[in-house]
Formats: C-alpha cells, sequence, structure tokens
C-alpha cells in the first residue's frame, strides 16, 4: 500500500536556500500548544485513495502540523525511556477525514522541508530517528522517508528514499536513512517525515523521537546503534548548552575509547580511554575541547569503540 505513495507529491513552500541540519528532541516544545509543532517548522498533507488503495482520489494542504491528538500528529508524554526524555511525537492517520467512513485509504504525512542549493550538490545526507509502535492495527501502515520534489516539473516525486515502520517493535529502535545529492536535485525540495495510512478509523500511531538530519559522516563510522557487545545511546539533552550525558551499555568488560568528533573528522574531545567493567556507563562532555577551549555551535560525533568495533551517534552543541 506504500507504494502508492511514490504518485504523490506534497505542496512545499518556495525557497533556494541550502540545507541546513536539523536535530529534535521535542523536550522544548509545549506538549500542551496546539501551535508548537508548526512553530518548530512541522507540515502535514493529506492523500485520499480509494479502498484499493492505489487509485488516488484527492489531496489536501501542506498545512501547519496540528498538535491536538486528532489528525496527523501530536506531541505525547512518557513513551520514551531515559534516552528519549519526556516528550516524544507520535503520528498517525487524519481521523478529522470523514472519508474514514467511506472505506477510503486516509494517507497523513508529517514533514520538515528544506531546498536543495549547489553547495550540496556531491554531499550525502543521513536522516537518524528513533522509532517504537504505537496502537498500529489491522491493515494500518506507516513508513519514514526523504522525499525529492522539483518544483520544475509541477512538484513531480523524483525520490522516495523510505523505512517501512508497520513492523516496528513495541521497544525503541534506532534507524537511519540517507540520500546521496545529484546535480540533478538542485533547486528541489527535499522532505523528511513520516506517513501513515489507514481507513475505517483504524489505529496507526507510530512514536518516534531524537530526529537527526545531518551530512553524512566524514569519519566514515557506521551509523549501526550497536557493536557486538556494547550499545550507545543517544546524548541528552539534544541539542544541548553548556553540557550533555552520553550513556552506554556494556555487555564484557575491556577497552573502551569514547571520543568526540568535529565534522571534518577530527577528534577534539576524548571522554574516556582504559578499561571498564560490565554494565551501564554514562560520561559528560561539557562543550570543550581537550585543550580546554569550548567547541563552537554545530553539530558533532561521539564515538564509542571497544575492541569489537566502533558506533557513532551525532548530537548538536547550540550557544
Amino acid at each position: 500500500m506504500l507504494a502508492a505513495a511514490l504518485l504523490i507529491y506534497l505542496i512545499p513552500a518556495a525557497g533556494q536556500a541550502a540545507l541546513t541540519a536539523y536535530s529534535q528532541d521535542f523536550e522544548l516544545l509545549g506538549q500542551a500548544d496546539p501551535s508548537a509543532l508548526d512553530t518548530d517548522g512541522w507540515l502535514v498533507y493529506g492523500n485520499v485513495f480509494q479502498p484499493d488503495g492505489t487509485t488516488y482520489i484527492y489531496g489536501y494542504g501542506a498545512n501547519p502540523a496540528p498538535n491536538d491528538g486528532f489528525g496527523f500528529c501530536q506531541i505525547v508524554l512518557l513513551e520514551g525511556g531515559i534516552e528519549q526524555g519526556v516528550q516524544q511525537l507520535v503520528s498517525f492517520s487524519d481521523y478529522n477525514n470523514g472519508d474514514h467512513a467511506l472505506g477510503n485509504i486516509i494517507e497523513s504525512n508529517v514533514y520538515q522541508e528544506q531546498t536543495i542549493g549547489p553547495a550540496d550538490v556531491g554531499t550525502t545526507w543521513v536522516f537518524d530517528f528513533e522509532a517504537k509502535l504505537g496502537n498500529l492495527t489491522g491493515a494500518s501502515t506507516a513508513a519514514a522517508f526523504i522525499k525529492t520534489l522539483n518544483p520544475a516539473a509541477g512538484y513531480a516525486l523524483t525520490n522516495f528514499i523510505s523505512e517501512d515502520m508497520t513492523s516496528t517493535p513495541l521497544t525503541w529502535t534506532g534507524y537511519s536513512i540517507s540520500i546521496v545529492i545529484d546535480a540533478s536535485l538542485n533547486g528541489q525540495i527535499l522532505q523528511i517525515g513520516f506517513l501513515n495510512r489507514a481507513t475505517n478509523y483504524v489505529s496507526s500511531a507510530v512514536f518516534y523521537d531524537n530526529l537527526d538530519f545531518h551530512l553524512g559522516d566524514p569519519t566514515g563510522i557506521t551509523p549501526d546503534r550497536a557493536v557486538i557487545g556494547a550499545a550507545l545511546r543517544q546524548n541528552y539533552p539534544n541539542p544541548f548548552n553548556p553540557e550533555t550525558r552520553i550513556e552506554f551499555a556494556l555487555d564484557r568488560p575491556g577497552s573502551v575509547d569514547i571520543s568526540v568528533f568535529d565534522l571534518a573528522g577530527r577528534r577534539i574531545a576524548t571522554l574516556h580511554r582504559g578499561d571498564m567493567a560490565i554494565g551501564d556507563h554514562a560520561v559528560t562532555w561539557n562543550g570543550r575541547t581537550d585543550s580546554g577551549a569550548p567547541a563552537a555551535s554545530g553539530r558533532y560525533s561521539y564515538v564509542l569503540e571497544t575492541t569489537t568495533g566502533r558506533v557513532s551517534r551525532s548530537m548538536i552543541l547550540l550557544k
């Protein structure tokens, strides 16, 4: 059923700015504020299909993302663990659309968008996020995506890179999708976000947190969420100022190196180097380099290295 989404475009806003990194853990957004997601730049667009799931009927939007629990999305409380914090995003179908009762398929799209610029050509952009299954049931489906649309060709869809979220576990799991920006995409719209499809008001929710859209890591370190015998969790808070906490777990004792790298792949801060025991551990980065100088605002990678491999996540320092 998700394949039909390849045929449908979302109407974006105009603009020619180059891509910029985006990170969101939803902790600083007002959970009770109906405009909280709109203020953060989130948009929604609905598509409606006949009951066969492929015959397109109409679309509506783009509109500011609501935060009311009835259609598209909402900020919710206490659906995460330590690494997800207190607040999360949940996406679901648009239950305000009465065509649910007709058996039509209602597809909701919840997304951020930017315009690709000339300087982006040749780069790789990565969309990392964490998710867990909500009350998605029946024939409802869900996906995360990176889309590109060509405004010079009626906003035709030129890329749909997706991760099927229909069977995501009931426990928080990390995901990563990416896109290579070639010359043909200059001036096109890039969107990152989530979609849900449902009918007859069947539930369709999936929870998301710790979103991070960023340039591909120049260190070449795998974005996997764990290596054998170790697990690296998302830092908290993120973005942060002046300091952040990084938690990780070891299934076996051994030598551990956990360090911070800048976008050029240079090690700027060593947070721990030496042997560690089995169990849960945490380190804190105060936003300073090994020399004691304050690091500049921007995105950094923190890397956990053991004898069995290396794993990284990204974080944003804001000043």
